[in-house]
C-alpha cells in the first residue's frame, strides 16, 4: 500500500536578497497577490513548516534535531547520557559572533549544544504572514470553521517556534503580527520578557486546542488537534517546571502544568492511540501507518525522502559517542527496584549479558547484544534500526556497509521516524501531574501510574527479546517506590538544588529509559535545573563506559598498535581505582603485561571532562555580537542575555 506522506514539494520563488533580520522564508511564495484563494493554498503554504518542526530523522545527511552518532555531528548527544573519546563537548565560554544575518534561502542550522534554534525569526514572520493573509484576503473564501482551523494552524507554529526560542534565549522579541520591513521600530524592537512571551504562547495554544480540526476531519499526517496537543503537552511541561525550579513561581508553574495535563489528556482520552507494539518496532519499521502509538510520523521511501540515521545504528559504522555508566546505572531492574536494592540475582553486576537479562526490556531493545569496538563506550546503540540489519552485519563482513542494503547504509535509509508518539505523552502527563501535586494539585494515585508508566512497562516483547532472556519489568507501585541512594546524593543538593521527591525521581528515570536519544535530554536537565549533572568532576559516571573483561572479551584491545606502541587502555575497578594497561615489549612482541588486571568499567580512550562552565550561563545562550552590532548600525539597542552581560 502506498504510504501517505506529509511532505509536498513546494515550487518556490527565489528570496529577495536582504540582510534585514526578518526578511527570509515569509516571502517564499509563487505569487503572493494571486495565491490566497483556497484551503489548498493554505495547506501548501503551511507545508514548509513541517520539515522544520516535524523533523523525524531529517533527510539526506541532515542531522538537526535528530539522533546523532557521527563523530562530526552533535545531534542530541550533548547531555549526561553519552561519552566521547576526548574532552566532552564544551558549553559556550564567551560571547562571539553567532547570528543569522546572511541572506539565504534556507533557515540557519540549529544550535546543537543548546538543542534549539539560532537567533532567527523567519518562521515567526512566516506564521504571522499566514494569519495576516487569512484575515485580509480570505474573508469571503473561508467559512467560520475553516477560518478558525487555519488560524489555529498558523498560531500553533507561531507559538511552537517561540517555545523553542525561549528555551535557548529566555527573553526574545515578541512579534505578534505581520508588519512591513519598512517598520524599523518593530523590526528592531528589544527583547520581550520571557513571562510575557510565554503568556502569549499560552493564549495561542488555548486557541489551537479550541479551534484546530480533529484528526477525524483532517488526514492523519496533516497537522490536527491530536498532533498539536502532543506538542503542547511537551512545551507546557517545559515551562511549568522551569517556572517551578528556576523562578519558584508557584502560580505560573501551576498555570502551565495544568495546561500540560489538559493537552496530554486530549490525546489520551481520544481512544485513538495505545501502547501495543514492541519497542524497536517504533523506530526501525518501514511502515508506521498502522502503529497505534504514532500521533505523527515521518515517512521515507526509495525515490522520495531518505535519511542516514539507521546507518549509524547498523553495528558497522562508528558511533562517535556511546552510552555511559550514568545512563546504564539509571535503568531499573526488572523487579521494579534499583540495582543497589534489587532481589534479582546478579543485579549489581554490570557486564552486558547480566544487564540484558536483569534490566527493563528497553535496555535490550536499545543496545546491541554484544560489545563492539565501533562504539566508543563499547555499548552500541541500535535503537533506530530494525532487528534484521545487525544480523546481516554480524553474518558477514561483506554484507554491511554496501549497496546491497541501501536501507541500512549511507544516506539511503527508509525506515519511518516517530515525530511525536503516545509514549512521550504519557510521560509528559504523569510528570506534570506529579509536579502539580507538589504545588497543591490533586494527588497522583495508583490508577494514574497504571495508565502511564505501567502501560509502558507492559509493552509486549518481541521474539528476539524473549530469546535473549528479557522479561517484563514489574509494575510501579506508589506504596513501594524504590529507595534509590542516588536520589539523596550530594550532587542533588548542589548549586542550590533540593532533594527530588521519590515519585518525581522515578518518573524522570522512566523518561530517561523511554526517550534516550529521541529528544534532547539537555532540555530536561535545563528545566529541572540540573545542568551540573554534565560535570564529570561531580558526576564521574558520565566519563565511564560499561563493565568489560578485556583479556577475555577484547584481547585485541591489549595488543600493540599499528605503530608498535602499547595501547592506551584503562578501566576503573569497582572500588574506583583506575588501572592502566602496561606492558614490556621486546622486538615488537609483548613479553609481560598486566592484562589480567584489565577488568572493570571502561575508561574511554583520551576521555576528559568538559571544560569548566558557568552554571547560570549554561542555562540560556548569549545573543551573537553580530546581532548586537546589527541593531546598533540601525540606531537601536538589543539587550544581551542577563548572565552574559
Amino acid at each position: 500500500m502506498k504510504k501517505n506522506k506529509f511532505f509536498i514539494i513546494i515550487a518556490a520563488a527565489l528570496l529577495i536578497t536582504s540582510c534585514d533580520l526578518l526578511d527570509r522564508p515569509q516571502l517564499n511564495l509563487p505569487d503572493d497577490d494571486r495565491f490566497w484563494t483556497s484551503e489548498t493554498d493554505l495547506r501548501l503554504f503551511a507545508q514548509e513548516f513541517y520539515t522544520q518542526f516535524f523533523v523525524g530523522y531529517n533527510s539526506g545527511w541532515g542531522a538537526d534535531y535528530t539522533p546523532g552518532f557521527r563523530t562530526d555531528v552533535i545531534g542530541v548527544s550533548h547531555n549526561d547520557d553519552l561519552v566521547r573519546n576526548a574532552n566532552q563537548l564544551a558549553f559556550d565560554a564567551q560571547v562571539v559572533n553567532r547570528g543569522s544575518n546572511a541572506s539565504t534561502a534556507a533557515a540557519p542550522a540549529w544550535l546543537a549544544t543548546w538543542a534549539g534554534p539560532t537567533w532567527y525569526f523567519g518562521w515567526i514572520r512566516k506564521a504571522n504572514m499566514m494569519t495576516n493573509r487569512i484575515e485580509t484576503r480570505m474573508g469571503d473564501i473561508l467559512d467560520e470553521e475553516a477560518h478558525n482551523h487555519w488560524m489555529a494552524v498558523a498560531r500553533f507554529f507561531h507559538a511552537l517556534e517561540y517555545c523553542r526560542l525561549v528555551s535557548v534565549f529566555g527573553d526574545v522579541p515578541y512579534f505578534e503580527s505581520y508588519f512591513l520591513i519598512t517598520d524599523r521600530e518593530t523590526m528592531f524592537k528589544d527583547r520581550t520578557p520571557r513571562n510575557e512571551v510565554m503568556d502569549s504562547v499560552y493564549n495561542d495554544f488555548r486557541f489551537v486546542l479550541a479551534n484546530m480540526r480533529e484528526r477525524a476531519n483532517e488526514p492523519a499526517q496533516q497537522l490536527n488537534r491530536d498532533i498539536a496537543a502532543g506538542f503542547i503537552s511537551r512545551w507546557m511541561l517545559f515551562e511549568g517546571t522551569w517556572q517551578k525550579y528556576h523562578y519558584g513561581n508557584t502560580e505560573r508553574a501551576i498555570k502551565f502544568l495544568r495546561f500540560a495535563v489538559e493537552a496530554a489528556e486530549e490525546v489520551m482520552n481520544s481512544g485513538r492511540y495505545e501502547i501495543h507494539t514492541p519497542f524497536r518496532d517504533l523506530f526501525g519499521s518501514f511502515d508506521l501507518a498502522n502503529n497505534r502509538e504514532m500521533i505523527l510520523f515521518r515517512s521515507y521511501a526509495v525515490g522520495g525522502a531518505t535519511h542516514h540515521i539507521a546507518s549509524y545504528n547498523n553495528t558497522v559504522e562508528v558511533q562517535g559517542v556511546g552510552a555511559n555508566l550514568s545512563l546504564i546505572r539509571s535503568f531499573i531492574v526488572n523487579d521494579g527496584d534499583v540495582w543497589q536494592n534489587s532481589s534479582v540475582v546478579d543485579a549489581d553486576k554490570f557486564d552486558l549479558q547480566n544487564l540484558i537479562r536483569t534490566r527493563d526490556p528497553r535496555f535490550e531493545a536499545t543496545f546491541f547484544e554484544e560489545l563492539l569496538e565501533t562504539s566508543v563506550s563499547l555499548l552500541y546503540t541500535v535503537k533506530f534500526i530494525d532487528r534484521i540489519a545487525p544480523g546481516l552485519a554480524r553474518g558477514s563482513s561483506e554484507n554491511l556497509p554496501g549497496a546491497r542494503f541501501p536501507q541500512y547504509t549511507s544516506v539511503t535509509n527508509t525506515n519511518d521516524a516517530p515525530v511525536i508518539r503516545l509514549g512521550e505523552i504519557l510521560l509528559n502527563w504523569i510528570e506534570a501531574r506529579a509536579e502539580w501535586a507538589t504545588l497543591g494539585g490533586p494527588a497522583v494515585e495508583q490508577g494514574d501510574i497504571d495508565r502511564s508508566i505501567n502501560a509502558l512497562r507492559r509493552r509486549p516483547l518481541d521474539a528476539t527479546a524473549v530469546a535473549n532472556g528479557v522479561t517484563r519489568t514489574a509494575d510501579m507501585l506508589l506504596a513501594a517506590l524504590p529507595d534509590d541512594p542516588a536520589r539523596i546524593a550530594p550532587i542533588e543538593t548542589a548549586h542550590g538544588g533540593s532533594v527530588v521527591e521519590p515519585l518525581i525521581w522515578e518518573i524522570r528515570r522512566e523518561r530517561r529509559m523511554e526517550l534516550y536519544m529521541e529528544l534532547p535530554r539537555l532540555l530536561d536537565l535545563k528545566r529541572w535545573r540540573r545542568i551540573h549533572y554534565m560535570r564529570g568532576s561531580e558526576n564521574p559516571d558520565i566519563l565511564r563506559g560499561i563493565w568489560v573483561d578485556m583479556p577475555n572479551e577484547f584481547p585485541r584491545l591489549l595488543t600493540l598498535t599499528a605503530t608498535g606502541a602499547v595501547p592506551n587502555r584503562r578501566v576503573q575497578r569497582a572500588d574506583g581505582t583506575i588501572v592502566t594497561f602496561t606492558a614490556t615489549v621486546e622486538n615488537g612482541v609483548i613479553t609481560a603485561s598486566n592484562a589480567a588486571d584489565m577488568v572493570g568499567y571502561l575508561v574511554p580512550f583520551n576521555v576528559g571532562d568538559r571544560p569548566a562552565f558557568d552554571n547560570q550561563r549554561a542555562y540560556l545562550s548569549f545573543v551573537g555580537l553580530d546581532q548586537i552590532t546589527l541593531y546598533e548600525s540601525q540606531g537601536f539597542r538589543l539587550t544581551q542575555t542577563e548572565a552574559w552581560r
